[in-house]
């Protein structure tokens, strides 16, 4: 009957080894999760900001509609837009809206 019993008991990493095991693996998925899903978005959101509050009268910018233009006028979380040389043209939109901003040429020779 003894070597019933003995064949029968559980072999191998026991109740704390089991907890540890699913602790490093849940860790390690965190951790992974973190660094291909979340900081990459911060990034983005961190330049997207820096962008937003580098915003100027005479900068030439990008929409996400695919539109060239001036900004004629800089608001809290809206700017004037100048579309083409018809000044009748003037959209208000949201900075969020902008995807690039070129500087005009004057004033990068003036920062040298």
């Amino acid at each position: 009957m003894l070597n019933f019993l003995a064949a029968t008991e559980p072999v191998g990493m026991g109740v704390g080894g089991t907890l540890l095991y699913w602790v490093v693996l849940i860790a390690v998925f965190g951790l992974m999760f973190y660094f291909v899903g979340i900081r990459p978005q911060k990034k983005q959101q961190k330049k997207q900001d820096e962008l937003m509050a580098s915003l100027a009268i005479g900068d030439s910018v990008l929409t996400t509609a695919g539109f060239y233009g001036v900004v004629i006028d800089v608001m809290d979380e809206v700017i004037i837009v100048e579309f083409g040389n018809n000044k009748n043209c003037r959209i208000p939109m949201q900075k969020r809206s902008v995807v690039e901003v070129e500087k005009p040429v004057e004033e990068e020779a003036k920062a040298k």
